[in-house]
Formats: structure tokens, C-alpha cells, sequence
């Protein structure tokens, strides 16, 4: 059975970020996660990894087309 939830320390390998790194996304609301148990422990839904790690790669694809359009842009202005 595939775990609905995962502990920030699993985030942290999946990512390969600092566990300071992942609280910070969570702390931000960049990464929706629970707190849960009496020490407070955080969990991460699965689904909720895999839509930021969607999130990361559309802007990852909008900086890349940004970055494209101002180089095509440079080189025709410099002709």
C-alpha cells in the first residue's frame, strides 16, 4: 500500500535539500504539510509533493523561455 503522507526528512531526500530548506517551504506555504503526534512531527502528502515539484518545473520551463527570448532578442539587436 503507497503511504498517503511522508515525514519532512523524506522531502528533504526526494528533493536532495536541506531539512532548513524544507521547513522553510513549508513555513512559506510554498509545500502545504500537517503537523501531527505530540512532538510535532510534519508530514507532507504525497499528491502535495509531486503538484510543488510540477509548480518547480513550470517556472523552471518560464525562466528558461524568458531567458531564450531575452538572448534572441540580444542577438538582434546586435546585428
Amino acid at each position: 500500500m503507497l503511504r498517503r503522507f511522508i515525514p519532512l526528512s523524506e522531502v528533504c531526500e526526494v528533493l536532495a535539500i536541506s531539512s532548513d530548506q524544507a521547513y522553510a517551504l513549508v513555513r512559506t506555504g510554498d509545500l502545504p504539510a500537517i503537523k501531527v503526534g505530540g512532538r510535532g512531527q510534519w508530514r507532507v502528502e504525497v499528491s502535495e509533493l509531486e503538484a510543488y515539484i510540477e509548480r518547480m518545473y513550470a517556472q523552471t520551463r518560464d525562466l528558461v523561455d524568458e531567458t531564450r527570448d531575452e538572448a534572441d532578442t540580444s542577438e538582434t539587436v546586435d546585428r
